[in-house]
């Protein structure tokens, strides 16, 4: 399995099925903003109401290949064998990625267990051989990945364009990220070690990473000194 994130922002995406499996599926895909469509004559009460707000489009009825038409994901989530294949069926003729619960040889794309450290994404695939095993591995980087990382990363995304200006080549830049991330860095941010954070940014970027800084602790509620005041 080839492993992507898809961006699916009003990106029409179908669930076929109204029953608790389709229920995860939805709020997955509300999750990432995508506009959902709900085929199934009979769906749960949550998917009933999660449609009487507006936040999804139910159709109660029995699904039709013409459903697929302008969809960019699909998800089959019924009771029924014979349903499961035809839209898998219908799906792969029509070029549309699905994934057909509990039938991995169905699937042409896996929802992977995931945990979310604010836009750093961690993502665990068994390609649907055991999805608790995946669910397992999730909760152990849980315990390893804390949200020091999400803080990491907003640093690392407002520090990239000084580092494209101070490299001159690809090579070059590859290099200085990694000596920006120093082994000692996650365990500064957990600290509040900022001078530690600047007095390091400062000898690879020079003085204009210091509003960089001072800005993240700002941000932080002043709960450090301006370190990186001269």
């Amino acid at each position: 399995m080839y492993p992507v994130f898809f961006d699916i922002r009003g990106k029409r995406c179908l669930v076929v099925g109204g029953g608790k499996v389709a229920e995860r599926k939805i709020y997955g895909l509300l999750s990432e903003q995508a506009e959902v469509v709900i085929v199934s004559p009979e769906v749960t009460t949550t998917i009933a109401r999660l449609a009487a707000h507006g936040q999804c489009c139910l159709q109660k009825r029995t699904y039709h290949a013409d459903d697929l038409h302008g969809v960019f994901l699909v998800f089959a989530a019924t009771d029924s064998p014979d349903v499961q294949q035809q839209i898998a069926v219908d799906a792969k003729a029509s070029g549309i990625p699905v994934n057909v619960a509990d039938k991995p040889e169905l699937c042409t794309f896996h929802v992977p267990a995931v945990l979310r450290r604010g836009d750093l994404t961690l993502a665990v695939s068994t390609a649907g051989k055991s999805p608790a095993l995946a669910a397992m591995v999730r909760q152990k980087l849980a315990g390893q990945y804390g949200d020091e990382y999400e803080q990491l990363l907003q640093l690392m995304g407002k520090l990239r364009p000084l580092v494209i200006g101070a490299a001159d080549t690809s090579d070059e830049r590859k290099t200085l990220f990694q000596n920006i991330l120093h082994d000692d860095i996650i365990h500064w941010i957990e600290g509040g070690r900022w001078d530690k954070i600047c007095s390091h940014l400062r000898a690879l970027l020079g003085p204009g990473v210091d509003m960089i800084i001072n800005g993240d602790m700002r941000a932080e509620g002043d709960r450090t000194s301006n370190f990186c005041k001269k």
